[in-house]
């Protein structure tokens, strides 16, 4: 007796040849609409699903499969006599294979023209519910979601190989299919900011040589729906990134995406080691090479304009590891890819201000979820709370402070000037460790007397605005909020400097 395989696919690649390889394992082949009639157009014999079920399809093909004799088909239990005895008692043919893909709503909600009612038609109902029936019955019926999987299921039928083990591994496949489509649709639709359940999915991109340290395991997975802002971007050069280079790398394109005028980041371990602001791209990495030119040695580095000869030039002269750019002119390329291990990645920054709107953060057992830090402070909220008011110039330095503070780890301060960093102290158990440390490297560099002072949290004492007064420091912004801010004041009032606060902190744990 023939087996019956059933097809219903939305995504035709090699559907035609994986029929005939059925026909020739003694398949008979059942299908709906579009699938019927492509195979019909290749000359195969098929018969319609309004054969096997004796109603025609009906609501604009939205009832089609939802029939008795489809999932009963399915889901009988073949070594169960009575399950049998039912099917021939009311006429039904056991279904053994069911390749089945679904409708195409990731596709149709990414064209920025779709209309919700729109996607709300390519929401699949008779698909997943064959999937998951089939999927439920693995034992006894073989379930295809993937094109992929055609050739290894020919395989396996030619040479006895369709075992439980392989059936079991074809079904969790489908579960996760449809798992992530219904999430993926439950996404679309939902509008609370934190819904009773979350629903997320990721695709996989690829697997790395290792994670954070070379012995841990780690792969890399994609947002389903891409993200406006993403480091998933085209590659032009260079050897597979690692763990740490995607987390590097996603830290300096999310802080590169802040600024308007041309800019150079360098990344250094989840932290960056220098910001420079310029007229010109070279003058601007001339500025964030200056800041600490011994921790950009290995690091990754982010700008906002197109790589010119110049620019490349000074990068080539060092080792980096990654440089990201919206596009690199074609002599600069050949430059820089005279590294083969150099990574060179073109990204897009064209909708950075359409950045995530939340961050999803792993935890043992569990996940946090918040809003991204995608808040920039404004000269004009700042309040002035010494004696001493701030020049235009150290006011344009404090929000450049500001825009580098919020992406510095917790405990984070920051020295500057209006277009550069001079010293960055970061992840430190004190804030005064870390004043200390951004003051240090500061110090010997030029420009140094322009130089303000940006602290992501409150002072919990005076002692942070002490030593930066006793080191040169001219004007501070800090978000205040502490009970002794007071304290911090007078010290400022003390040695005249000038203090803004912006009753806004911006901890990055």
């Amino acid at each position: 007796m023939a087996r019956r395989a059933l097809l219903s696919v939305s995504d035709k690649s090699n559907l035609v040849d994986f029929a005939k390889q059925l026909l020739a394992q003694d398949f008979e082949l059942v299908s709906t609409g579009g699938t019927k009639k492509a195979l019909e157009d290749a000359g195969l014999t098929v018969t319609g699903v309004e054969e096997v079920t004796g109603f025609p399809e009906m609501l604009d093909g939205r009832v089609k499969t939802l029939h008795p004799k489809v999932h009963a088909g399915i889901l009988a239990k073949r070594d169960v006599p009575a399950h049998m005895a039912a099917l021939k008692e009311n006429g039904i043919t056991p279904i053994d294979l069911v390749v089945v893909n679904l409708y195409p709503f990731k596709q149709t909600i990414e064209k920025p023209e779709t209309t919700e009612a729109q996607a709300i038609e390519q929401i699949d109902i008779g698909g997943p519910s064959m999937l998951r029936a089939a999927a439920k019955n693995f034992k006894d019926v073989l379930t295809v979601v993937d094109s992929a999987d055609y050739n290894g299921v020919i395989d396996a039928l030619t040479n006895n190989t369709d075992d439980y083990e392989y059936r079991k591994h074809l079904a969790a496949k489908v579960f996760r299919h449809t798992a992530a489509y219904d999430a993926i649709i439950s996404n679309y639709l939902t509008e609370e900011e934190f819904p009773e359940n979350l629903t997320v999915t990721f695709e996989k991109q690829q697997s790395l040589r290792y994670g954070e340290n070379s012995h841990q395991k780690a792969a890399f997975y994609r947002k389903a729906i891409p993200s406006k802002l993403s480091i998933i971007a085209n590659q032009l050069h260079g050897k597979e990134l690692s763990y740490n280079n995607i987390k590097d790398a996603n830290a300096a394109l999310n802080m590169v995406a802040e600024y308007d005028e041309p800019t150079v980041i360098a990344m250094k371990h989840m932290n960056p080691c220098g910001v420079g602001v310029a007229p010109t791209l070279s003058e601007a990495w001339d500025e964030a090479y200056a800041s600490d030119p011994i921790s950009i040695f290995g690091g990754i580095i982010a700008l906002n304009r197109e790589v010119d000869l110049e620019t490349a030039e000074k990068m080539h002269k060092l080792f980096l590891e990654i440089i990201l750019a919206p596009s690199f002119t074609d002599e600069a390329y050949d430059v820089l890819a005279k590294k083969k291990n150099l990574r060179l990645i073109q990204v897009d920054l064209s909708n950075k201000d359409k950045a995530d709107r939340f961050e999803l953060i792993t935890v043992s057992g569990g996940m946090l979820i918040q809003e991204t830090d995608n808040v920039v402070d404004q000269i004009d909220e700042f309040k002035v709370v010494t004696k001493t008011q701030p020049t235009e110039k150290q006011l344009k330095a404090l929000q450049f402070g500001q825009h580098v503070v919020k992406h510095v780890k917790s405990n984070a301060v920051v020295v500057t000037t209006d277009t550069k960093t001079l010293g960055i102290g970061s992840g430190q158990q004190n804030r005064i460790d870390s004043t200390k440390i951004a003051i240090d490297k500061a110090m010997p560099k030029d420009g140094y007397e322009d130089a303000i002072l940006a602290s992501d949290a409150f002072f919990p004492m005076d002692d942070c605005v002490e030593f930066a007064a006793k080191h040169g420091i001219k004007a501070i912004v800090q978000p205040g909020g502490s009970i002794k801010d007071q304290d911090s004041i007078d010290m400022a009032n003390k040695f005249g400097i000038a203090m803004v606060m912006t009753g806004r902190r911006h901890f990055r744990h």
